[in-house]
């Protein structure tokens, strides 16, 4: 039995599931992957030559350009896919575990933002290492769809 991989949006609305184990993974500097995104960058995986279902909701379309359509959960906005002449490529982090599915390329760089090359010498610190908000973040209760499939969504009594 083939390998699969799941994933989906921030609110559970959308989940798709993959076939097989792709290897093909990039990273997009450029200004569309940048808007679509919301980030510097957009990480991709191309699914072309997979199966995949989408297994809860389907995902919203938007043309960005004559060559492509970028898929998107309509409810919350997280960006899931992106549709080009040359096959389907799924958003790296919509998966569940994005660690299995490393970049291997970059593209675009000519949109590569200046402060790009300079994000791994910033300092690092854990969430609740902000003195200032350490205590609020304490707070923060989690509406977001966990990473795996669920039966329903929702859970009962909670709305986004």
């Amino acid at each position: 039995m083939a390998e699969t991989h799941s994933g989906g949006c921030q609110c559970g609305a959308v989940r798709f599931r993959v076939h097989g184990t792709p290897h093909d993974s990039s990273v997009c500097y450029c200004r569309m992957c940048q808007k679509a995104s919301g980030s510097h960058a957009l990480a991709l995986v191309s699914v072309q030559g997979y199966r995949v279902d989408w297994t809860r909701g389907a995902p919203a379309w938007f043309r960005s350009s004559n060559a492509a359509r970028r898929g998107f959960c309509a409810a919350c906005g997280t960006p899931l896919a992106y549709d080009a002449p040359d096959g389907l490529a799924l958003t790296l982090t919509a998966f569940d575990d994005p660690a299995g599915f490393p970049p291997t390329v970059a593209w675009g760089i000519e949109g590569k933002l200046p402060f790009c090359d300079a994000i791994p010498a910033l300092p690092a610190l854990g969430t609740l290492e902000d003195p200032d908000a350490a205590d609020f973040i304490k707070t923060i209760v989690s509406y977001q769809h966990p990473d795996h499939d669920t039966n329903s969504w929702p859970p009962e009594g909670q709305t986004s």
